[in-house]
């Protein structure tokens, strides 16, 4: 019997897929994978060099792809003769999400969850999503909304205001963004986070849903978060959360949300490397996305399962509701250095609105550390 080794999130949408796609394969094919997890923070940052050293099958960020090229820790999956498997897995992509884990030419993973910065509510509560962000920064000065802002989602928050306002961060350098476009997204973060409660910046998603689920919060609306679908589940929280479009700028459409979710890699380190591969092409696939790996508290990242019927039916529509926002969503730098100035971006920005640092000052910090990110 093979015998893999895997490392994922933890969170039941992260961790409870796996395991129950992993049984079936095991009954399938006789290969027996375990999986691990991680907390969110440790899976946003922790190094894919060193999990590359210890399991067979990692669940990866896209915006690591430009390291893991250069530390060769990760097998390249476009094997040419699966060019069918492969191509049905690409048509199937939601947003840019298969493309963002495309580099120098390879596919270096495959996507199994889809998700990027959208809105989140209290149903019972809102008669329905807030289109006008306006809106959401009048009930934030009520006390009624809150925003994640540890790191790195206080960036990525950046990046969607950025792209949304028609003035995307560099992806290439040297530049990070224009001084006074970089104001103008500063001037809005500080509007909306003026009213908020300052333990927002200590709060990364999971913790912003779990004190929405809360039958007594406080808080009716988030405006940018990624998409959680387990919180739109009945039973899963006090309280049911519903998720919508993320709300616009003086009617823009719903794009420049910063891209995120997750995809199956495989090690280069891997004793078995055509069972560990076949395992990522077979997880990654329309069927298994839209019926074991959805029933399963995941979050498909193919569009089988998102125009899917019944997997629409217990989420409240999540993904018809949030698929525009994905569809033109923003992919953040993705190049080798990346990973430090994304921890080190997000520090400044922190630092930088709870002291009311001048906004130019700000900015001229950040393209100084994105040229050095090269």
């Amino acid at each position: 019997m093979v015998k893999l080794k895997g490392m994922t999130w933890s969170h039941p949408r992260g961790y409870d897929p796996m395991v129950a796609c992993s049984k079936l394969w095991l009954e399938k094919t006789g290969v027996e994978i375990a999986w691990e997890k991680r907390s969110l923070q440790e899976f946003e940052t922790f190094p894919v060099e060193e999990l590359a050293a210890a399991y067979d099958l990692i669940v990866i960020d896209h915006p690591h792809v430009g390291q893991i090229t250069r530390e060769n820790c990760l097998l390249p999956l476009d094997d040419a003769e699966h060019v069918d498997e492969l191509a049905a897995i690409a048509a199937g992509t939601v947003g840019r999400s298969y493309p963002s884990y495309h580099w120098q030419g390879r596919q270096w993973a495959f996507p199994i969850d889809a998700a990027t910065q959208v809105q989140a509510y209290r149903p019972d509560r809102l008669s329905g999503p807030i289109t006008d962000l306006a809106e959401i920064i009048s009930l934030a000065e009520k006390g009624r909304a809150i925003l994640p802002m540890r790191s790195p989602h206080v960036l990525m928050t950046f990046f969607t205001l950025a792209a949304h306002l028609g003035t995307p961060c560099g992806i290439e350098g040297p530049e990070f963004i224009a001084r006074a476009d970089g104001e103008v997204v500063l001037d809005w973060m500080a509007r909306i986070l003026r009213g908020m409660d300052p333990k927002c910046y200590d709060m990364d998603p999971i913790a912003v849903f779990d004190l929405m689920g809360e039958p007594d919060s406080r808080y009716d609306v988030t405006p940018f978060i990624y998409g959680y679908v387990s919180y739109s589940f009945a039973g899963f929280r006090s309280a049911r959360i519903a998720f919508a479009d993320m709300p616009v700028i003086d009617g823009r459409s719903s794009d420049g949300s910063a891209l995120g979710g997750t995809g199956i890699a495989v090690s280069a380190g891997t004793a078995a490397p055509e069972e560990a591969k076949a395992f990522a092409r077979w997880i990654a696939s329309g069927p298994v996305q839209a019926g074991l790996y959805a029933e399963s508290n995941g979050q498909p990242g193919h569009a089988d399962a998102w125009v899917s019927d019944a997997v629409n039916a217990s989420a409240l529509d999540f993904y018809r509701h949030t698929r525009a926002t994905l569809e033109g969503a923003y992919v953040r730098p993705r190049h080798d250095g990346y990973m430090a100035f994304q921890s080190e971006a997000s520090e400044i920005i922190t630092h930088g609105l709870r002291t009311a640092e001048r906004h130019t000052v700000l900015i001229d910090k950040l393209n100084r550390r994105f040229a050095q990110s090269f």
